[in-house]
């Protein structure tokens, strides 16, 4: 360290102050407070979430990197920074692709779960000792923990293997494989930046390469198909899937909107915020995914009625509550105006799909639809990639390069009408 003295102190003042920094320092060198190369990677971590993550990273982020870590530090921890290399980082994952390697492995229930209860899914989650939302993902036939199901298996009275199966999966996705990458890159180039090691191993790392999916999505005649099947349900809901499909909202998104987002004179949406669930903590209001997910989104002329009526619905509901209701300016909400789980409306769609035999599609798959009718509409690339608040067109071109190729046919057929048009004028 360097240590400056004051302007006028004299030589014994200086002596005694330097004497006092240099004791204070080497304690720091002892409990780790300063950093260098030969620490090992699990006390580097502990100093990495507590002065970078915890501030730089979002909540929801910064959860699935600490689910992460125990793997990790199982791993590499014990090796010094300065000695992490290459083969180290590969080893860990091949490893982490082995089959077995999953000590998480979900269970699904043998039976339709609804037909378990003999009381309401809030009563019982609470008997069990679990969230809503687990009780909502079951019904919506989703699979959970072990933990889970033995808490809910020990509430219905019955043996785990009476209710429950595991999954079988016992393997890592690519996709989570890439998750492990990228918070080790993350970590590594931080500790490059702060001069403890001289370059980043995880850059001389192939990183895992994840499955791609291609995106699911409605075409024109099941997207009337879904939206006239939804005359019959509540209109919570009628009017949430009607705007995710109007708009190519998230649906972390659609649940932060707040009525001063929505500009009814204009038909504009404001897209401000983004609601997570986030285990120990509870939903949280965090800033959308990427800068340019911040964005301004026209309305299609019939939502304004939609919206206006909705609005109209959910003040009667907030008088018929009365002093329990939940103040606030959100447009979605809970019964009682608390804010409303993402996960509640994935759930709920899932169960809709099911209950009227529509193509197996999630509520993400509403974003896809409304990208892919817009493209194959003739919609300007930039322009939908804006809407969706993606950062790049080429993003919007990798997704969606199935609707681009559709509307490129479509294209190169109507050019040769054109042209057989014109030469037979000639």
């Amino acid at each position: 360290m360097t240590w400056a003295p004051e302007q006028g102190m004299t030589a014994r003042q200086i002596k005694k102050e330097l004497d006092r920094q240099a004791v204070l320092f080497e304690e720091k060198c002892r409990t780790g407070q300063v950093l260098d190369g030969n620490i090992k990677f699990a006390d580097f971590a502990e100093k990495w979430f507590a002065d970078y993550a915890e501030k730089q990273l979002k909540p929801r982020t910064f959860a699935t990197y600490t689910a992460l870590m125990p793997r990790v530090l199982a791993a590499l921890g014990h090796i010094r920074l300065d000695k992490l290399r290459p083969n180290h980082i590969t080893a860990f994952y091949a490893n982490l692709g082995e089959a077995g390697v999953r000590a998480d492995t979900k269970y699904s229930c043998k039976t339709d779960f609804k037909s378990l209860l003999s009381t309401t899914q809030s009563a019982f989650a609470a008997s069990a000792g679990v969230s809503i939302g687990t009780i909502e993902s079951l019904s919506a036939g989703r699979n959970i923990s072990r933990r889970s199901a033995e808490k809910i298996s020990a509430a219905l009275k019955r043996p785990l293997d009476d209710v429950f199966e595991p999954t079988g999966k016992e393997t890592l996705s690519g996709k989570t494989l890439l998750h492990y990458h990228r918070l080790l890159s993350s970590m590594l180039e931080t500790a490059v930046q702060w001069q403890l090691i001289p370059s980043n191993p995880c850059k001389r790392v192939k990183a895992p390469r994840a499955e791609r999916k291609e995106a699911r999505y409605l075409d024109e005649k099941q997207a009337a198909q879904l939206i006239a099947l939804l005359d019959c349900e509540p209109i919570q809901y009628r009017t949430m899937i009607l705007l995710l499909i109007n708009t190519g909202l998230r649906r972390g998104e659609l649940c932060a909107l707040q009525w001063s987002d929505i500009d009814f004179g204009n038909a504009v949406l404001q897209v401000r915020r983004n609601t997570v669930y986030i285990a120990g903590q509870g939903l949280l209001d965090d800033t959308p995914k990427t800068a340019s997910s911040q964005r301004a989104i026209k309305l299609p002329s019939n939502c304004i009625p939609m919206l206006r009526e909705y609005r109209a619905w959910q003040n009667k509901e907030r008088l018929r509550i009365g002093d329990q209701w939940h103040e606030s300016d959100r447009v979605f909400t809970r019964w009682n105006g608390a804010p409303f789980r993402p996960d509640t409306l994935t759930n709920w769609f899932s169960d809709f799909v099911k209950r009227n035999d529509l193509p197996p599609v999630t509520i993400h798959s509403l974003r896809h639809t409304n990208a892919t009718l817009l493209i194959s509409s003739g919609t300007n690339l930039r322009t939908v990639s804006a809407r969706l608040g993606h950062s790049q067109a080429s993003t919007t071109a990798n997704i969606y390069a199935h609707a681009i190729q559709s509307a490129d046919a479509a294209a190169a057929d109507t050019l040769n009408d054109i042209l057989n048009a014109i030469k037979k004028q000639a």
